[in-house]
């Protein structure tokens, strides 16, 4: 073991406490909309935090310094781009999602075109955010061996278990509730690192800034280069990170169900824009994190790991004092049972309403049903989390973007083409997803431009179909 006896006590005493935290939400529910919509009670600025804390991941905390680390701030384009689609989501969908009683995204479809519609959306979104997850729970391996130099199998069978506990008993309300909690406990652990990092940098800022701009631009934000093999330009990331984040926040049912659960319209277009400024702040925060582990290496001689994505997790280890070392690595669990919450409570809510007919029968066989259904899930993210995925943080966005641009192309088809029918956008979301399929596998386009490549393909294809369905029956 490599950690102090008191940073392992930090550690489960937060794992611990913020399972029974989660759990004691149990009490109150009563109906399905109060196990996955949290009876709509969560004030907006809770589910502002919950919307941060569930698109952010321990990919993020330790692949985003990871990619500084290795390169400069170029991954900050691709927020703007974040910020952008929030602006845009609040006018083209968001109203949508009020003008009826939903409990997922792919029930707007349903209103739109038709069941079958509805349930090959939900299909590509659960496979999605399964394999997606799963990329994400791996990370939480890569920091338990460094911290505790064992293996990895047991610290993904802990932290999914304690999730599945707390999210099996307080539904929706311990999901957002928890996410808040975890949200304040990593950023708290975040400035913590960047504090002591200053310090231990001979010189400070003045000193970070100097090798930095001595290394290559490692400060370095903006690139206008255009290019799409690139995955980090200015072009690339404001446009494929507007697409990206109008994918993963407006029709990703893990988001998606956030934004339903505030207590009206307005509250959920506070929450998506008052996520949009936590989220630069912290991502700002992660990269310049990287480069000051840059620069602190550098000055200590330290090797280069051949795995980037440890740099933050040995330097939480064998850098930071006993206690300080406990709560950042307390802080990268919490973001992965935030994470893993999330998931779980989404892909129960797309089962059950999507899929089956647990929402039928008496109010606490359906609880019953749907809490089986969240253990089910849960079981199978954990099994996904062994597998190995690679660099984590664009593994992630990389299995995300692949099926996104489809899933939004969709959406946008049933908001834009009024002559839009079931079967064109049936063909139009097989066409984007083996249009994406062949662009991941056989061109070199940067990941960060998929999303807009499967939506332009999905909505040109879906409209055509349509169109010629509509000139055949008016001939007939």
């Amino acid at each position: 073991m490599q950690i102090s006896t008191i940073d392992l006590a930090i550690i489960v005493l937060y794992l611990c406490g913020i399972t029974v935290f989660g759990a004691a939400f149990r009490r109150g529910q009563r109906t399905l909309r109060d196990y996955f919509l949290g009876g709509r009670t969560a004030p907006w600025w809770a589910i502002a935090c919950s919307i941060v804390a569930t698109e952010t991941s321990t990919l993020t905390i330790i692949g985003t310094p990871a990619i500084a680390y290795a390169g400069n701030l170029a991954f900050l384009q691709l927020v703007f781009g974040y910020l952008l689609a929030r602006a845009i989501l609040c006018v083209v969908l968001v109203p949508q999602y009020f003008q009826g009683e939903f409990y997922t995204a792919y029930q707007l479809l349903e209103k739109r075109f038709g069941a079958r519609m509805k349930s090959a959306a939900a299909t590509v979104f659960i496979g999605t955010r399964a394999l997606a997850e799963g990329v994400r729970i791996s990370a939480i391996g890569k920091v338990v061996s460094v911290a505790f130099g064992t293996g990895e199998r047991w610290s993904i069978a802990i932290v999914t278990a304690l999730t599945i506990i707390y999210t099996f008993e307080g539904g929706m309300s311990a999901v957002i509730w928890t996410d808040v909690a975890q949200l304040a406990l990593y950023l708290t652990g975040s400035v913590a690192a960047f504090a002591l990092l200053l310090h231990k940098i001979p010189g400070g800022w003045h000193e970070v800034t100097r090798v930095a701009a001595a290394s290559g631009g490692k400060l370095r934000v903006f690139d206008f280069a255009f290019s799409l093999t690139k995955s980090y330009t200015f072009w690339s990331g404001t446009i494929g990170g507007t697409f990206l984040t109008m994918a993963s926040h407006g029709t990703d049912q893990t988001m998606v169900q956030r934004l339903l659960a505030a207590r009206n319209e307005r509250d959920s277009k506070r929450a998506l824009l008052g996520s949009g400024v936590i989220v630069l702040a912290q991502f700002a925060l992660f990269l310049v994190i990287g480069v000051m582990l840059f620069v602190f290496a550098r000055q200590a001689s330290l090797p280069a790991p051949q795995d980037t994505d440890r740099i933050f997790p040995l330097f939480v280890v064998h850098e930071m004092p006993v206690g300080l070392a406990g709560l950042v690595l307390a802080s990268i669990f919490a973001v992965a049972m935030s994470n893993a919450s999330g998931s779980l409570n989404s892909l129960a809510s797309s089962t059950v309403f999507d899929f089956g007919r647990a929402a039928s029968g008496t109010a606490d066989r359906s609880l019953r049903r749907s809490r089986l259904v969240t253990v089910f899930w849960g079981i199978l993210l954990g099994l996904l989390g062994l597998i190995p995925w690679g660099s984590v943080l664009e593994a992630g966005l990389t299995v995300a973007s692949i099926t996104y641009g489809g899933l939004l192309g969709v959406f946008l088809l049933g908001t834009w083409n009024r002559r839009a029918t079931e079967t064109g956008a049936l063909v139009g979301l097989a066409a984007g997803l083996a249009g994406m399929i062949a662009v991941r596998f056989w061109t070199p386009l940067a990941f960060t431009w998929y999303v807009l490549a499967g939506t332009i393909v999905t909505f040109t294809i879906g409209s055509m179909i349509s169109s010629i369905a509509s000139l055949v029956s008016r001939r007939a």
